[in-house]
């Protein structure tokens, strides 16, 4: 390393971290084969079943289920930071598809497990880590034999809008 790159590094004081422990996943993926996905969410919730390791990752949390919605709950900090000091729109768009797949979820029955098609994500004002607890709200707009569409806001600590998302989610049936 030259001189150069090591004057760099010594400049930029000491690192941070941070340590994400998991659950098998697949504990809870068996478990939804024999409840509906509304007790399969709930489980999670009241700490029965493991949330998903994406959830642990970024300190994600489902906070409420009910027919046809769902709420996540998570306080960006640095570590989802872009290299512009902002938090990656890709934290955004996974808490708006998380919102839209579990509120999609918590309407089907036993087996069901569903997958994303596609997502379409506004994102209406940039986040920092003392933008405070973002507030996800996915609610299910139709479901099908094949094909859920749902819908999805996230709410800034103070509850300003700060992004939208739209969602078309396949079923996958036992």
């Amino acid at each position: 390393m030259s001189d150069d790159r090591t004057l760099t590094v010594d400049g930029w004081g000491n690192p941070r971290s941070k340590t994400v422990s998991w659950y098998d996943p697949a504990i809870s993926a068996a478990a939804g084969a024999s409840i509906t996905g509304r007790e399969h969410l709930q489980a999670i919730i009241d700490g029965k079943l493991p949330v998903p390791p994406f959830a642990a990752l970024v300190g994600a949390r489902l906070s409420s289920v009910a027919e046809g919605e769902a709420v996540f709950r998570c306080t960006p900090d640095e570590s989802t930071y872009n290299p512009a000091g902002i938090v990656h729109g890709g934290l955004l768009c996974m808490l708006l598809d998380s919102a839209c797949g579990c509120a999609v979820q918590s309407l089907l029955p036993a087996g069901v497990a569903i997958s994303s098609i596609e997502i379409k994500v506004s994102f209406l004002s940039p986040l920092r880590s003392d933008s405070g607890e973002l507030e996800i709200t996915g609610k299910a707009l139709r479901v099908g034999r094949q094909v859920a569409f749902a819908e999805a806001d996230a709410r800034s600590g103070e509850g300003k809008l700060v992004g939208h998302g739209t969602s078309s989610i396949a079923l996958l049936p036992p």
